[in-house]
Formats: structure tokens, sequence, C-alpha cells
């Protein structure tokens, strides 16, 4: 009675045996390729404030009103397009008594702060510096960072992947040489992770009218991951 029994655990140990060598995976060397591409920027956005004191909530309120409708009349008159100027973070604050002033007078509220802020894309990144002059000149007072960035990012993060694809098959055909092996096809590509500009160019905030703005370049970079099949030297 035990043999049969012994006999079918080797029958059916030996047909597993096939089915477990098709399931190795093929030889194969897995790099990662790697690649950068410098991109001028083509688009801007500016953020500029307006503040205004006053004695009164309503005073400061007004005048903060009237100065940010200046500037958004000049961003107008100088051909920026209204779906691409808006305001935002408007706020009013009390100001209070310093220390200093406090043996003066009662401690409390002395004056009250209006501010609101205005955020502009400019499409031309020549025409940066004219529209820091049109924002101090129509009364902006406190003019923020500048942000560079480039519209058609995805135009050259293909030309990017194109590179890093031949980086890998550059590192995967070393690789090969030096095993005494010829390269096949690839098996698997994958991009690592989502490919993000590595640098942005940026004028630091505060900025003043007439200060200098040096767009610098935008650098995309992309990275993937390449298993390539393998066989004998012939």
């Amino acid at each position: 009675m035990k043999l049969p029994f012994a006999l079918a655990v080797v029958t059916a140990t030996w047909l597993a045996a096939p089915a477990l060598a098709q399931t190795m995976p093929p030889p194969a060397i897995s790099v990662t390729g790697e690649a950068n591409v410098s991109v001028a920027p083509d688009q801007a956005q500016i953020d500029g404030g307006v503040t205004s004191d006053a004695k009164t909530a309503r005073e400061a309120s007004d005048a903060n009103n009237a100065a940010m409708g200046k500037v958004l009349l000049a961003l107008k008159g100088a051909g920026i397009e209204e779906k691409d100027y808006q305001t935002s973070r408007l706020s009013l604050q009390p100001q209070f008594a310093t220390p200093s002033k406090a043996a003066e007078r009662a401690p409390g509220i002395v004056s009250f702060r209006a501010s609101n802020r205005v955020t502009v894309k400019i499409r031309d990144v020549t025409k940066v510096a004219n529209i820091i002059d049109v924002l101090v000149g129509a009364g902006a007072n406190d003019i923020g960072g500048i942000n560079f960035t480039v519209t058609q990012a995805s135009k050259h993060l293909d030309e990017a992947r194109e590179k890093a694809i031949s980086d890998a098959r550059r590192k995967a055909e070393i690789y090969a040489k030096a095993a005494g092996v010829t390269l096949g096809e690839p098996i698997s590509i994958s991009e690592e992770g989502a490919p993000v500009p590595v640098f942005r160019g940026k004028v630091a905030s505060p900025m003043a009218a007439g200060a200098p703005v040096a767009q610098g370049e935008e650098t995309l970079s992309v990275t993937v991951s390449v298993s390539w099949a393998i066989k004998p030297k012939e």
C-alpha cells in the first residue's frame, strides 16, 4: 500500500519541476538611466502688494481699495489681460501702541493697516522688469519674488526620456561586455518617481523698481530603470 503512494509523490514532484523552471526570470541586466534637459523659462509670475495705514478701519480699507484700483488699472494699461492677474490675501489688522509709546498714551489700538496683494502672470519674460516698474509706479509698495516656469515642460521631458533610455543602454552594454554576454531586447522599462524640475529660476523678495532680473534656466530631470535580456556571446 505504501509503494503506490510514494510513486505518486515522486511523479507529482517530477511534473512540477518543468512548471517551476518556467517561472524563473530570464537572465537580465538591470540599470538606471538619467538625463537632464536645460530649458529657458517662457513664463513668469510676480506677486505685488499694497499696504495702507489710517486711524480708522474704514479709512485704511478705503485707501487700500483706491490704491489697489490704481495698480489694476496700470496693469491693464500695460497690456496684461484681466485673466492674468488676480487679487488675494486681503487683510485689515489693528495696530497697537508700542511699549515706548505706552507711557505717553493708554495702551490700545492706535491705527489700522489694510493690505491687498495681486498675482500677475507674465507670458513674455522679457517684460518682467517693465511690469515691476508698472506695479511700483502705480503704488505697489511690496513687490514679492518672481517665479519663472516652463509652460511646455512635457515636450522637453520627452526629450529627456529618450536621452535617459540611451544612457541606460550605454551602461547595460558596458556590463554586458564585462560579463562576456550579449545584450538583448529590453524586458521592462519604468520611470522612477515623477519627473520634476530640479531648479527653478527665482528672484528673491522683496524687490524694488529697476532691480535686475535674470531668468536663468530650468533643468528638467528624468530617471528610468531598464532591464535588458542577455544571452551567451556568440
